[in-house]
Parts: C-alpha cells; structure tokens; sequence
C-alpha cells in the first residue's frame, strides 16, 4: 500500500495542473489529513472589466482546494467533481486570498467537501465565498 502524500509530494504532484499553479498562480500551504489550504497573490489578471476579481478566480480555488484535499490521503483511489456551488459572499479588498477545504462526509465511493474563501483584513478572517463539492471516488 502506498503512503499518504507529503506536503513536498503533494506540491510536486500538482504542480501538472497548470492551470491552477502556472496560469493562476495558486500556492498550496497545507494538504494532508483530508485537508487542504492554499494561497493566491491577486494581480491584474485575475480582474475583470470592471476592476473586481472574476468570479472564475474563486471557484479555481475551490476546485484546487478540493482537489488536493480529497486526493493526497487516499492512495488507492482519486476523487473527482460530481457537483460544485459557489456562493459568492463580498468582493476581495485585499491581495491575497485564501481557501481551504474540509470534509464535511468522507465516505466509501462519494465524498462531500466544503471550501472556504478568504482574505486577511485587520488581522480577522473576512469571508469571500464559499463552495460545496460532492466527489465521486475512482480507482487509481
């Protein structure tokens, strides 16, 4: 039986969505313990039109944020999207956002996660969004 990924693996390992890591720019700080926390440092191309993050920024995080959270545990199966909302809640005002992902129903063939999305402002958490995911196990 193969060990759960490490941090270092988890990273290595994901870094082929290139989407998420490369076009995006999103940081993976924490994975493990069916857990995930990641970062990403806004810039102009996460704008749209009228100034304000694109609401595809936010559900690549939670996507991402599932992702690892549901997949660097269980070495013997990888999770994949059945379902996913979002529900936007305020608009960024910070550089920096964050999600993380926690199970809310790990089960044998599904799983259910929920992500949320997050800046830093005056040293409290200011939510941004939040998203719920339903996987669907597949062996590896």
């Amino acid at each position: 039986m193969i060990a759960p990924m490490t941090l270092e693996e988890a990273k290595k390992f994901f870094a082929n969505d290139k989407y998420a890591t490369e076009t995006t720019g999103i940081e993976i700080l924490e994975a493990g313990g069916g857990k995930s926390k990641i970062a990403l440092r806004l810039d102009q191309r996460h704008k749209n039109a009228l100034g304000f993050v694109m609401g595809a920024v936010y559900f690549t995080m939670a996507d991402f944020a599932f992702a690892i959270a549901s997949n660097c545990d269980n070495p013997n199966c990888n999770a994949v999207t059945l379902s996913s909302t979002i529900n936007m809640m305020n608009s960024a005002k910070s550089d920096t956002l964050y999600a993380q992902a926690t199970p809310i129903k790990d089960g044998r063939s599904t799983c259910f996660y929920q992500i949320d999305i997050y800046e830093i402002l005056d040293g409290s958490k200011r939510p941004i969004a939040v998203a719920q995911t339903t996987g669907y196990k597949v062996e590896r």
